[in-house]
């Protein structure tokens, strides 16, 4: 989307405007945002973020471009969407102290990639991730990963898909089980879809009516270490295929959710905005400002340790 001088000035004004008070008063961290996300400018990254209203941002980098089998030969090179890398996640960072954070990341099982993660997390980043690479997600490669995340207390981010990226969630209980120092945060198709008890893994946008009980409710509710982060279509669509579910849903995991936008759109308002989308659905359907309010911030402010 090419704008002129002005036209953008005016929509970024309007963005700036609006949020303020609400910002002051109910701060929002979004866990889930990338710098270049389909070409999108830095200067849309920072309207979007403020026109949501939100306070704090975490950006989660791609790893090196490269073309091996874990990323499908380059076609998921830049997390599939062109994403930036770890140094363009830190510089955005750097110069917005405060309101923006920074993950590290590099392709799973590239020999280097412990090394390279440990390098950027000892400069300050917060997060590994987001991790979203073909490969199994119990491999050796992984939980070299896993182990890296517990040893400087930060939580790895995983995009689940089936057949396509970290695969195996079917198997996921027995990371939890033997990384128990290790704060998992499941994203993507396959963990949304697993809020039902009778989901069929192919289907990554699964309609109609929840049955509770799901590998996503289990791990939710079994282990400690285990968070969702809300982001994307994947999630929206959870929230909306079945509104009833999803007010018990939250009552019952209200603790382990974290609100992340995912959202490549450039003005942060409207129809087109995932991410405000899924902020409105979430006011809407919490049970309570108290479980609201846990969702949009405190989780993620606890789990970050964030003043």
């Amino acid at each position: 989307m090419n704008l002129s001088r002005r036209q953008f000035c005016t929509v970024a004004a309007a963005a700036l405007t609006r949020p303020l008070s609400a910002a002051r008063d109910e701060p929002i961290i979004d866990i889930h945002q990338h710098t270049h996300y389909h070409e999108r400018s830095d200067e849309h990254l920072l309207t979007h973020q403020t026109a949501m209203g939100i306070t704090t941002t975490i950006l989660l980098p791609a790893g090196t471009y490269l073309n091996r089998p874990s990323t499908h030969d380059g076609k998921s090179n830049g997390l599939a969407a062109k994403c930036g890398t770890t140094a363009d996640a830190k510089a955005i960072a750097a110069a917005h102290p405060g309101a923006y954070l920074w993950g590290a990341n590099e392709i799973t099982d590239l020999e280097t990639a412990p090394a390279e993660i440990e390098k950027w997390l000892k400069l300050g980043a917060c997060i590994i991730g987001e991790q979203k690479f073909d490969v199994e997600c119990d491999s050796a490669a992984s939980q070299k990963l896993y182990e890296l995340a517990a040893a400087y207390n930060v939580p790895i981010l995983l995009h689940f898909q089936h057949e396509r990226y970290n695969r195996g969630y079917e198997r996921l209980h027995t990371m939890l089980e033997k990384h128990p120092k290790t704060i998992f945060i499941g994203h993507a198709q396959t963990v949304w879809a697993n809020i039902n008890k009778d989901a069929v893994q192919k289907d990554l946008y699964p309609k109609g009516k929840v049955t509770p009980g799901g590998m996503t409710d289990r791990y939710l509710a079994d282990y400690p270490n285990f968070f969702a982060d809300m982001s994307a279509g994947s999630g929206l669509n959870a929230l909306e295929r079945d509104e009833e579910h999803t007010r018990s849903f939250f009552d019952r995991h209200q603790d382990k959710i974290l609100y992340g936008s995912d959202c490549a759109d450039h003005f942060g308002r409207g129809p087109g905005c995932q991410g405000a989308s899924t902020i409105a659905a979430i006011r809407r359907m919490a049970s309570s400002k108290k479980v609201e309010r846990k969702i949009l911030f405190d989780n993620s402010q606890k789990l970050f340790r964030l003043a």
